[in-house]
């Protein structure tokens, strides 16, 4: 049986449409799961949204919606994007799902049997927009000297009855996590964050709320509901079967790794395998903290800033496969990263419109236009041998890269067999060669479709629509059939006027 492999994305808030950083994550881990889908993993990939808390309830009730109404239409925005940016994932999981309750309850009792729930009272700062409480050490002033959290969300005094989680229990047992497992977290700097916020003290957690009933009920404490993050995390185990503990679940739990933003490492970093722990649940394998896509100016982009920007329209201007490549080639995964309409333009046609795509196409044309569409067998000469050489070892690095989640570094190796491949159809002259010696031209043409297909495998969990199209073109000239008449993959982009913020 193949090695099972089980991915996330964070759980998505639908308090409005999907922006662009949602739709790098899921095309982050989408290009993973493919990747590991193709290395003959039975992969497993969660998605989902998380739909429960006070902002939900605030933005449906300023929309003048019912709360489940408006939580049913906001889901499906971020279903349709994963449709229209192709993100292959295996399950949707909603927080408002019965199988959902059934899950976050059972992992609520776990706790509480192990003693590490406990009901107090909480007074502190709360942000609604973060779904987060925070000490007052932890807070920033500012213009006019308001309180905010350190994200710059406003924060309000809440004092309410809640359930405590035994977090400060936990410290100990965390640092040692770390300490023992230093792929926990990944990138580093986000690992050297975690240690040094665990190593400052942890005090409990509170877990529920009185104020508002749009949630998970807690099991036995009537009018309170489970605060957001203990509902949340559980999503991650309900989109494998929990709390049934045979078949998928025991199969794929724990995850091999949760691809989340920077901003909430903190909560899966420290009270995700606090709850864990508490509950005797194996932990995640590891957390993937990756930067931001930001906007204009170097902002991050928010709904409240008002400078989001829709995934769906950047992927209708410049092809859904354009704008995945885009995104992990352009930016290092786990450092922040930016992008205009000229930086897309120019890096998709010079990498491939221009190179690959180019490569492709006037390699296919000239088999299909002089030898019948009959793609021949690939040289024997050094030079030939020493292509496909370069080529199997750029594939091989960009397995590597994207092993670790290093997608521009193995994306750079690819294209430099690219190049080669350029080089060596630009040097070998086969349209001079048809006249010359036509046996060589076959031999070079067959050489350049095998590097082709090779670097079409190896690209298509970054471009699968592209690659696959490319791959079925020439696995139809298998056994001596003559392939179709190819047509550009690629077509260029017009720089024009500039359509991105």
């Amino acid at each position: 049986m193949a090695e099972p492999f089980y991915i996330t994305t964070a759980i998505s808030y639908p308090n409005g449409r999907p922006h662009i950083g949602h739709a790098y994550e899921a095309i982050a881990a989408d290009a993973m799961a493919r990747f590991r889908r193709a290395q003959g993993r039975d992969v497993r990939f969660v998605t989902g949204t998380d739909e429960h808390g006070l902002k939900m309830i605030q933005t449906a009730r300023g929309a003048r919606r019912d709360t489940l109404e408006f939580a049913d239409e906001m889901s499906g925005y971020f279903r349709d994007m994963c449709s229209e940016l192709n993100i292959s994932y295996d399950a949707f999981v909603r927080t408002s799902e019965p199988r959902h309750y059934e899950a976050s309850i059972a992992i609520w009792k776990a706790m509480e049997a192990n003693g590490d729930l406990y009901l107090d009272r909480y007074e502190g700062w709360y942000s609604v927009r973060d779904e987060a409480f925070y000490d007052e050490s932890e807070l920033i002033e500012g213009e006019g000297g308001d309180k905010l959290s350190p994200q710059g969300t406003p924060v309000e005094w809440t004092a309410e009855e809640t359930w405590f989680f035994r977090l400060s229990k936990y410290q100990e047992p965390l640092l040692a996590l770390y300490r023992d497992n230093p792929d926990f977290i990944r990138p580093e700097s986000r690992r050297n964050e975690v240690v040094r916020f665990v190593e400052g003290g942890l005090k409990d957690l509170s877990v529920s709320r009185t104020s508002f009933d749009w949630g998970v009920p807690v099991p036995g404490s009537l009018g309170h509901v489970m605060y957001v993050w203990v509902d949340a995390l559980t999503t991650y185990m309900t989109g494998v079967g929990f709390p049934e503990r045979e078949g998928e679940f025991a199969r794929f739990w724990p995850a091999d790794v949760h691809l989340i933003g920077k901003d909430i490492v903190r909560f899966h970093a420290v009270y995700w395998p606090a709850f864990l722990m508490s509950a005797g649940l194996p932990l995640p394998k590891q957390i993937f903290g990756h930067g931001f896509i930001l906007a204009k100016g170097g902002e991050k982009m928010s709904k409240s800033l008002g400078n989001v920007v829709d995934p769906m329209d950047m992927a209708e201007r410049y092809g859904v496969d354009a704008l995945r490549y885009f995104l992990l080639r352009e930016v290092s995964f786990g450092q922040d990263g930016s992008y205009s309409h000229e930086a897309i333009v120019n890096r998709v046609n010079s990498e491939l419109a221009n190179s690959f795509g180019n490569l492709a196409q006037r390699s296919l044309s000239m088999i299909f236009k002089n030898l019948g569409g009959v793609i021949p067998a690939p040289g024997e000469a050094e030079g030939d041998r020493a292509l496909l050489g370069q080529v199997d070892r750029a594939c091989e690095d960009l397995k590597r890269e994207f092993d670790r989640f290093a997608f521009s570094v193995g994306l750079e190796a690819w294209m430099g067999a690219v190049f080669a491949c350029n080089a060596y159809i630009d040097a070998a002259a086969p349209w001079a060669l048809r006249k010359t010696d036509p046996e060589r031209m076959a031999t070079v043409l067959g050489t350049l479709v095998v590097a082709v297909r090779k670097l079409a495998v190896a690209v298509a969990p970054i471009i699968p629509e592209s690659a696959e199209k490319l791959i079925a073109l020439i696995d139809s000239g298998k056994g001596g059939a003559s392939i179709a008449q190819p047509v550009p993959i690629f077509p260029r982009l017009e720089l024009g006027e500039e359509a991105a913020a």
